[in-house]
């Protein structure tokens, strides 16, 4: 019986010379660049078609549960697109000019374009809380809504601005008040009631409570943070509560002794041009003023819990608005930047959204800046900010992460929105 050795030359032949193995190197890594490429380009295509969609809005062919009138993601369709949540106008002139179509397939949905796919979607069926009542016969729906995952409520329906010289121009917050769809005033035991259902029966994971504001000293602030105090003990839900900077800021810390998780100050617009024309009150208030009550609100809530809305296509100063949302994060603030939505019923109900290439570009500035000082949507712990479905933020952020996108150039002011006096 002969034993067969291997000799050197018998591993010469077997074993793959230098250059073949810096061939199968480059093979490699040439697959796995492919492979990165192709989700970066598709992480950006996503994070595009997200922010289209909130521009443009979406025509539908299939139900789908949607938002209508008053304060909130008004005249939209609540939906998941790629994973990520979204609204998008359904029910104004832009939706139905739109290039989008939501149509159903063997399974599920998907958006198209020109008859092309672009990607698989998911809507929000009713919720089954909107089919009770309380004891005295108010519909839950007329109490608290859910917004994909969010239970949110404006609790009081009026606001010491609505109707006079402050009103703010792109608020329609009395519109669902007049058309019978709310009552004026929840009270905490109500909420409290609505928000378990909403947890219980559709999976409700967090609470976002607003209000109009008030001339009192704490602009609507106590009684929303009671509001917020009375969700959260029923429920275990965590509760953003979203209100004007009061006029004493010790409220501010009487908010987070009431176990509020997260709240909302909201400046609107960093562009004081803007700010003046487009929500009087709130310029006289004055930005500043808004930077000491965001530093008290960090000092209680903590970096990433507070927020404000920062509404693009108002006319504003892009370089002005970057300035405002760097300024912002360096202190703990999430700048949650949205295209304005126009609503029904206000002042601003006929202004169009912005071009999404601008949009786009803004968000990507934010995004970045943001990760670089350690804040993104994952942060937020209640409330706007941590749903995101108003913003292309998070999709943005995903595309960023996987593609390391460069940072991009503004360019000018949008075409300003509605003639000024």
């Amino acid at each position: 019986m002969s034993v067969h050795r291997e000799s050197s030359a018998d591993l010469v032949q077997v074993a793959p010379h230098r250059g073949q193995e810096a061939a199968i190197d480059a093979a490699e890594t040439s697959a796995a660049t492919t492979a990165a490429t192709t989700a970066a380009t598709t992480a950006n295509e996503l994070a595009s078609l997200v922010v289209d969609l909130q521009a443009r809005g979406l025509r539908v062919e299939v139900p789908i549960e949607r938002r209508q009138g008053g304060a909130g993601p008004s005249d939209s369709g609540m939906l998941w697109v790629g994973g990520f949540p979204i609204t998008a106008p359904t029910g104004n002139a832009a939706a139905a000019g739109s290039p989008y179509v939501l149509k159903a397939e063997d399974e599920g949905y998907a958006i198209f374009r020109a008859g092309q796919r672009l990607a698989g979607a998911s809507t929000q069926r009713r919720p089954r809380f909107y089919d009770l009542a309380t004891a005295d016969g108010v519909p839950y729906w007329k109490i608290g809504l859910l917004h994909l995952d969010s239970f949110a409520s404006t609790v009081v329906q009026t606001c010491a601005y609505w109707g006079n010289a402050n009103q703010c121009k792109f608020c329609g917050i009395a519109v669902s008040l007049d058309s019978g769809r709310t009552i004026v005033k929840k009270s905490p035991e109500q909420l409290a009631e609505v928000a378990c259902a909403a947890k219980e029966l559709d999976g409700a994971v967090d609470a976002t409570l607003t209000t109009g504001s008030s001339n009192g000293v704490d602009r609507g602030a106590r009684y929303v943070a009671r509001c917020a105090q009375a969700v959260k003990e029923a429920s275990g839900l965590p509760v953003e509560i979203q209100f004007e900077p009061p006029l004493k800021l010790d409220i501010i810390n009487e908010v987070g002794d009431l176990g509020v998780d997260s709240v909302g100050i909201h400046v609107e617009s960093f562009d004081p041009e803007v700010l003046a024309y487009v929500a009087p009150a709130k310029a006289r208030t004055g930005i500043d003023r808004y930077f000491e009550a965001w530093e008290r609100a960090v000092a209680v809530f903590g970096a990433g819990q507070v927020s404000t809305y920062v509404i693009l296509g108002m006319g504003e100063d892009p370089e002005v608005t970057l300035d405002g949302c760097r300024r912002a994060v360096d202190i703990g603030v999430f700048p949650f930047v949205v295209p304005i939505r126009p609503v029904a019923g206000s002042l601003m109900e006929d202004v169009m959204p912005p071009d999404p290439a601008y949009t786009e570009r803004i968000y990507r500035t934010v995004a970045s800046y943001m990760a670089l000082r350690g804040m993104d949507s994952s942060v937020p712990k209640a409330g706007c900010a941590r749903c995101q479905a108003c913003s292309g933020l998070r999709s943005v952020e995903s595309a960023l992460r996987i593609g390391s996108s460069p940072l991009l150039q503004i360019g000018r002011r949008p075409v300003q929105v509605a003639s000024r006096p």
